[in-house]
């Protein structure tokens, strides 16, 4: 008896003005295709870059499939990955008949992706004398109106921190989310940090990680008494790559296990209650910076209204 055929990936971008980060996402997807030649594999974005997400799946459905697995490019379960995702992939089977999909869920935090920040620490100490105990780190997260998302780069924040010998990790965002980079290296400082490496949570570069070093280098030059490194984002290191496939493989069984303990569409959070239930629509941004977003569970869309 013949096994049935594995369902296809889809990877699911959030898009970047920036072209280096587009075309590393895009060499990212290519390099999945080519480690799992069995595979159909396609990526696009839900917004700002090229192919879009529905070009994707028509890719696919040219190539013959019918089943695929879509999994989230993104570190964290915002309102992208909640909502206008779910959103545009049940837009993509209402013009697509006959296909089905699972969806995946957001890659982080993981311990292989805190493997590799630490990796990123080590190359932004390399050639210094500094001692990781008296270095503190500050992470910087994209930020969100979401706060289950932002809390998700505090939980990334203290895995970090936890048994590798750094004085502290703080978390910070470069947008919508407080506290941001000079407040978050303001807060290090006033903590007693003398030696801080601020530390992108990004996969890959664009416009935001490029303002969080800009930002950072402003704020160094203005606390000459503060020595300021800077690390790189995560990339396209083998541990993201395997663990897209780990994700891929959770959808394909339906082990998903997603968290809805603090979610905004489900739970009346204080300060948000106006969120819980709201509908959902694919929409697409102005800029690169994100905005509010809905939610998407068992089937059934919560989300909210522009």
């Amino acid at each position: 008896m013949t096994a049935p055929t594995p369902p296809a990936l889809l990877i699911a971008g959030h898009g970047t003005r920036d072209e280096a980060g587009a075309e590393a996402f895009r060499a990212f997807v290519r390099e999945l295709g080519r480690r799992n030649p069995g595979l159909p594999v396609a990526g696009g974005f839900i917004e700002l870059s090229p192919p879009p997400l529905g070009e994707a799946v028509t890719e696919l459905v040219e190539r013959g499939v019918r089943r695929f697995a879509a999994v989230p490019l993104m570190l964290v379960s915002a309102g992208h990955a909640k909502g206008d995702i779910p959103a545009a992939l049940a837009r993509e089977k209402e013009r697509h008949p006959g296909i089905s999909y699972t969806y995946g869920r957001p890659l982080g935090p993981h311990p292989s992706l805190l493997t590799v920040l630490e990796r990123r620490l080590a190359q932004a100490l390399d050639g210094t004398d500094w001692d990781r105990s008296g270095v503190t780190v500050l992470l910087v997260g994209r930020g969100s109106t979401d706060p289950d998302a932002n809390a998700e780069v505090h939980k990334a924040a203290r895995l970090l921190w936890e048994g590798r010998g750094y004085a502290g990790v703080e978390p910070a965002f470069v947008s919508l989310a407080a506290p941001d980079v000079p407040t978050g290296l303001d807060r290090c400082a006033r903590l007693g940090a003398r030696r801080i490496v601020v530390l992108p949570y990004f996969l890959f570069t664009g416009i935001l990680p490029d303002r969080v070093r800009e930002q950072t280098g402003a704020w160094a030059a203005e606390h000459p008494e503060v020595e300021v490194r800077s690390a790189d984002v995560i990339g396209p290191e083998p541990e993201l790559l395997d663990l897209v496939m780990e994700r891929y493989a959770e959808a394909v069984k339906g082990d998903l296990r997603m968290n809805c303990d603090s979610c905004v569409y489900r739970v009346a959070l204080p300060g948000f209650e106006g969120r819980v239930g709201l509908p959902q629509q694919p929409h697409f941004h102005p800029d690169d910076e994100g905005h509010d977003h809905g939610h998407h569970h068992g089937g059934h869309a919560h989300t909210h209204a522009h």
